[in-house]
């Protein structure tokens, strides 16, 4: 598509539905396109000279003598300003997948695999890792330490769950941001936004998803309920955190880091009566709320210019010009919290040098080579990262489970299991 100019100018009138309808038929009346309304400023694309501005601007005139509108003494039409710009391309328009997972699905099924990004599996391990962490950690607290079978059935049941809830948070956060969303260049296809999916069949679709997720967390102790119903609190509310507040990257730690207490109840380990692992619990969950920060703040990076004009809020906005010192501090906090984690469990040396020194490695890489300013580098780094630090650490805790298990630390425990 060729470039157009565009051709701005304010005026004032009265803010009122009437004075609106007024000017709004008679611009759409002298060949004007694409016109923008902004409180007191219009946006054309016209396809003329300046004379069509004017001559609308002498019609409203024209109609302001011929109404009973009760005008402010000031003019109703005052052209303050014309500017000159170049419209960039068209946006390319949706189409369907060719390739992929979703090239396979019925069609009518792929605008609904879109909504819980189901080619787009990232989100789903971020949401999946904490839950594998307490796992891992609850298996070696555990008295007598867990089976390795109970450990595999509880981690394949906490991925089909991240997989069901992280859809189904998508599909929440969609629903919030279907106004929102068109005017993102990354989102303005998503399917609410195209409108593929009308909202009222996107709610019906998140009691389904959220139906399947309790039969999941059913299929753990029944202790886990108990544990799991408040983050749907935080589920529903973080798509509000965006119009309220710098940080809803706090909102979405505290919300994706839920499953670092839930492998504790999942294998038999009451929080409430241990006072050991209740603090490990405590320390590994903080610690994954400032590894989501970091990795979301990266995230943000990636919208940033279209979130300040659609008026969304990030800590990426906020601290535009010192992100990599914000970065630096929460990958700080984040490996401090992870080791404390180990003191709390008693944990040994394949869970430090793996788990924590693998993580201040792996974070320490990250942000010093992600390039803020391009959107293809920070979502590279999104991507890995989540293999990248989240292997290491899980790694360690696993290191660390094998070991006890094997009684390679002098314990005996691990045998009796």
């Amino acid at each position: 598509m060729a470039s157009q100019k565009l051709m701005h100018f304010r005026f004032r009138c009265l803010n009122s539905p009437a004075a609106q309808l007024i000017y709004r038929n008679r611009f759409q009346h002298t060949g004007l396109e694409n016109i923008s309304w902004k409180r007191n400023s219009v946006s054309v694309t016209s396809p003329g000279s300046r004379s069509i501005i004017k001559g609308a601007s002498s019609g409203i005139l024209q109609q302001k003598a011929n109404s009973n509108l009760k005008w402010s003494s000031t003019p109703v039409v005052r052209v303050a300003s014309y500017s000159l710009t170049t419209l960039p391309a068209a946006l390319p328009e949706y189409s369907p997948p060719t390739t992929g997972l979703l090239s396979y699905l019925p069609k009518p099924v792929i605008p609904y695999a879109e909504l819980i990004r189901l080619d787009k599996p990232t989100g789903t391990y971020y949401l999946f890792f904490p839950c594998l962490f307490s796992t891992l950690l609850a298996a070696t607290m555990a008295t007598p330490m867990a089976a390795p079978s109970a450990v595999l059935g509880t981690t394949a049941l906490f991925f089909t769950g991240a997989l069901v809830m992280r859809g189904a948070g998508c599909t929440i956060n969609d629903l919030w941001d279907r106004n929102l969303d068109p005017h993102v260049a990354r989102t303005r296809l998503r399917p609410i936004a195209r409108k593929a999916v009308s909202p009222q069949a996107a709610i019906v679709f998140t009691g389904g998803q959220l139906l399947t997720g309790l039969g999941v967390l059913l299929s753990l102790p029944f202790e886990c309920f108990w544990y799991a119903t408040p983050s749907l609190l935080l589920v529903a509310t973080y798509p509000l955190a965006k119009r309220v507040t710098n940080y809803p990257q706090f909102v979405l730690g505290l919300t994706f880091s839920w499953g670092a207490m839930m492998g504790f109840p999942a294998l038999g380990v009451d929080l409430l009566a241990n006072q050991a692992a209740l603090a490990a619990a405590a320390f590994l969950y903080s610690s994954n709320v400032a590894w989501t920060i970091l990795y979301d703040m990266i995230y943000a990076h990636m919208d940033i210019k279209d979130d300040a004009k659609a008026g969304i809020k990030s800590i990426a906005l906020k601290h535009d010009k010192e992100t990599k010192a914000v970065l630096s501090g929460l990958a700080v906090a984040q490996v401090g919290l992870l080791a404390a984690t180990g003191v709390a469990a008693g944990l040994g040396p394949v869970f430090f040098v793996g788990s924590c020194g693998g993580a201040a490695l792996t974070l320490a890489t990250m942000i010093w080579r992600v390039k803020l300013k391009e959107v293809k580098n920070c979502w590279w780094w999104f991507k890995n990262g989540a293999w990248y630090t989240g292997g290491v650490i899980g790694l360690g805790l696993a290191g660390e489970y094998i070991t006890h298990l094997l009684g390679w630390y002098g314990d005996e425990e691990g045998k009796e299991s």
